[in-house]
């Protein structure tokens, strides 16, 4: 039987840039027509869709919303807490929902706080420090060597990541560190950069999560990367696909894999999420990140996922939906 389900989200199209703002202040929101994929994708699996959108507007509708559960891909407004912001009232109204809880998300959200859960269970992560004073006389002395890479604490879709990112010496990190301090109004995390290729892992499901074949990631028509990354640019430009290898190494393929559902477990992630992976030289993976709030657009990994395995897009959305649904009793 048909359910009601009601999509919480952010739009790219409906945020207002401020005079503060860096130029991709609103790179986690969803296009337009990601939001129309998923919903014709709900609709097509004989359910009914309420767009309820992000977070001010669910307070809105909060007391009179009828729905049977809630999909969350909302970014959140504001601060490292933003992702948590929609699961934490739907779970105090006793609403239920697609995806992972409040602390989950926050804590994936904060890339230093996510790496020391990593630590904690094993998982190889790149050594790192965290830092908001580009003019810290420890930054030479840190258990860490160049080359290195600086990200923003708590920002995904590669905010804050451009070709400088990546720095050679302590003149470069300090200039790093000082960018991301003045325009992103956080710390700094400095991690060791992983020379190689690098892979994402996704997976749907809870007491026994599906884990997917490892896609590759492919910049500027290469596999082997060497010293390309993901930036904000690259994102945006079609520089960057999606790879689903069939010959990709066994033992690789499985490493990836059980570090992925580690991860996933490792943090709590519910019904579906992706870790992001990059792989050395000498094929030892680093876990760089777990997203519970993946992008379900129709050229991320998901739909490439889809045709590589010859399901459709609806296919996917309906095991995410299902996985919640066995969670909260509502087969």
């Amino acid at each position: 039987m048909g359910k009601t389900i009601g999509l919480a989200y952010d739009l790219k199209t409906e945020y207002i840039f401020k005079d503060s703002d860096p130029p991709d202040a609103n790179a986690e929101f969803d296009h337009p027509l990601t939001i129309d994929l998923i919903s014709k994708a709900i609709e097509s699996l004989g359910h009914k869709i309420v767009r309820i959108g992000n977070v001010e507007n669910l307070l809105k509708k909060i007391g009179s919303l009828k729905v049977d559960i809630v999909f969350n891909i909302s970014e959140g407004l504001f601060g490292r807490n933003r992702e948590s912001q929609v699961p934490i009232i739907l779970e105090m109204m006793n609403i239920p929902f697609v995806g992972s809880d409040g602390l989950t998300l926050g804590l994936s959200l904060d890339k230093v706080m996510a790496k020391k859960i990593l630590i904690s269970d094993a998982i190889p992560t790149p050594k790192f420090f965290e830092t908001d004073d580009p003019d810290d006389n420890l930054l030479k002395l840190k258990n860490v060597k160049f080359p290195l890479i600086v990200k923003p604490r708590y920002e995904g879709s590669s905010k804050g990541l451009s070709e400088k990112s990546r720095v050679e010496n302590l003149e470069q990190l300090k200039e790093q560190v000082g960018y991301i301090v003045k325009t992103y109004k956080q710390s700094a995390l400095v991690e060791e950069f992983i020379s190689g290729s690098e892979y994402t892992v996704a997976i749907i499901g809870n007491n026994q999560p599906e884990v997917f074949p490892p896609v590759q990631i492919k910049i500027d028509g290469k596999l082997k990367l060497g010293d390309k990354f993901y930036t904000f640019a690259r994102i945006h430009s079609g520089r960057l696909e999606y790879v689903c290898q069939e010959r990709l190494d066994k033992s690789l393929k499985d490493k990836l894999m059980d570090l992925a559902l580690r991860t996933y477990k490792a943090i709590d992630c519910r019904d579906f999420g992706r870790v992001d992976f990059r792989v050395d030289e000498d094929n030892n993976p680093y876990v760089l990140e777990i997203n519970p709030l993946p992008s379900l657009s129709g050229e991320d990994v998901f739909m490439c996922l889809a045709d590589y395995l010859k399901v459709s897009y609806s296919t996917m959305i309906s095991r995410m939906l299902d996985a919640a649904f066995l969670r909260y009793g509502l087969n």
